[in-house]
């Protein structure tokens, strides 16, 4: 029988944390297996601020992952985010040893180890190093120097780096939930593999993702990384103004804004009402559409502004670095009404909403294609692209044959059963990951990093 590479990724975010199984199928497209969603507990602004809630929250998304799909989960590919997070842009160089040789991957993971060792600030570290474009002894604009002769090699590196205590953090969650952790990638990063295409990416585009505590930008041209950067504002600043302003609780305030709100003020007349329930037996109140579209209004006209600076640093107005496919939508919070047409206003540039359909398998259901789930998507094809063997399939057989014995024996006996299953499986497909990351040098920038997590979690403990 055939082995199934069945990937997972794990999206931990502000409102929510979605676990998300899947596959490849015949046609390359992503089959999702299962989906399991819980509400975000223990995160605020992309950064866990209590451990406990977040391990609590994390376990039950993938319970009801494992559920739906009957797949048990070994490991996952987890999302990065969070203010923390920002990048530089740093251009170094290797001379080589025998110019006679042709360049290989190991000079170019020479060059990227090289990077890694740059100084940073106190408390932070280089979680992501991206090649951009290389030089060899002076000829520039090389995309891929492998197989060419030179004898100094050159590249601008798109540096990310972030918080070690907040990543960590992450990694002791997931540790805790008793899954183990496979891969760590950038969330735009993973967005934007969701919801563009190969031509936007080579055409320019900024891809906006505005999801429950942070707005993440990802900005590429020629087919390369540009520019990222996370504004610490997104969907639930827009319902804590709404909470504020109307005077009214948090769940009314979200349904509001899902419900009525609107992002442009002069669509609603001055007599359009709805009627709140009031608290414990009090009148119910009334609050105008209008005023509640000025308040939406406020807040996403400043994430927008701020979002907009960042694409003015990366320079888009020069006309080489120019963003022709324009900007690119996505997250829970791309559904509020007309933002779309707010987001061409402020910033004068083509905008469409992304959803992560296209990579998706025709069965897929309805809720999966939501923009909600662009960054659950992105990751479970990070997972996909590294040859994860993350889950394996339950057997049903054993636990059907062992059910007449008594009450209690069985699910003790069940569960040394899985804890034997679980180990053949993960001693069986510990050989596939190594084969396929030295493969391909781009699939394993995460690598050392994850490892050296991992030995942090153990030293900790």
């Amino acid at each position: 029988m055939e082995k199934e590479n069945i990937a997972v990724g794990l999206d931990i975010g502000t409102t929510k944390i979605v676990a998300m199984i899947g596959k490849k199928n015949e046609y390359g497209k992503l089959e999702i297996l299962g989906v399991g969603k819980s509400k975000s507990l223990g995160v605020a602004r992309g950064v866990v601020n209590n451990i406990t809630q977040t391990i609590q929250s994390i376990q039950q998304a993938v319970i009801e992952a494992e559920a739906n799909s009957g797949y048990k989960i070994n490991d996952v590919v987890v999302g990065i985010a969070g203010q923390h997070i920002r990048s530089i842009q740093h251009t170094d160089y290797v001379i080589r040893t025998n110019p006679e040789e042709v360049i290989s991957g190991k000079d170019i993971q020479l060059l990227i180890d090289q990077v890694n060792k740059l100084a940073m600030l106190p408390g932070e570290e280089i979680i992501h190093v991206l090649p951009q474009e290389f030089k060899i002894d002076g000829q520039s604009e090389i995309k891929e120097p492998i197989g060419m002769y030179g004898g100094r090699l050159e590249a601008s590196f798109h540096v990310v780096v972030g918080q070690a205590s907040s990543i960590r953090n992450v990694g002791r969650c997931i540790q805790s939930s008793g899954i183990e952790l496979s891969g760590l990638t950038l969330e735009p990063l993973a967005s934007a593999d969701a919801v563009l295409s190969q031509e936007e990416k080579e055409a320019g585009v900024a891809l906006i993702d505005i999801g429950g505590g942070t707005t993440d930008l990802a900005i590429f041209k020629d087919g390369i990384i540009r520019h990222t950067a996370v504004v610490p504002f997104g969907g639930n600043v827009i319902t804590d103004d709404i909470k504020e302003g109307c005077s009214i609780i948090e769940k009314q305030a979200e349904l509001l804004k899902t419900k009525f709100g609107s992002a442009w003020p002069g669509e609603n007349k001055d007599n359009e009402i709805v009627s709140i329930p009031g608290l414990r037996g009090r009148d119910p109140k009334e609050i105008s559409l209008k005023n509640l579209s000025k308040i939406i209004h406020a807040r996403v006209v400043e994430i927008i502004e701020q979002v907009f600076t960042e694409i003015k640093a990366y320079g888009h107005e020069d006309p080489r670095k120019k963003l022709i496919a324009g900007i690119v939508l996505t997250g829970g919070g791309s559904q509020l009404k007309h933002i779309k047409q707010i987001v061409e206003y402020i910033t004068g540039m083509d905008t469409r909403i992304g959803y992560p359909n296209e990579h998706l398998a025709g069965n897929s259901g309805e809720e999966i294609s939501n923009p909600l789930y662009a960054t659950a998507v992105g990751l479970l094809m990070n997972s996909v692209a590294n040859n994860s063997n993350s889950a394996y399939k339950i057997e049903l057989k054993e636990v059907q044959q062992e059910a007449p014995k008594s009450v209690f024996q069985p699910i003790v006996e069940e569960k040394k059963e899985d804890e034997v299953v679980q180990n053949e499986v993960v001693q069986e497909h510990k050989p596939v990951e190594v084969e396929s990351t030295g493969d391909k040098i781009k699939r394993s920038f995460f690598d050392k990093y994850v490892d050296k997590i991992k030995d942090f979690l153990d030293n900790a403990e």
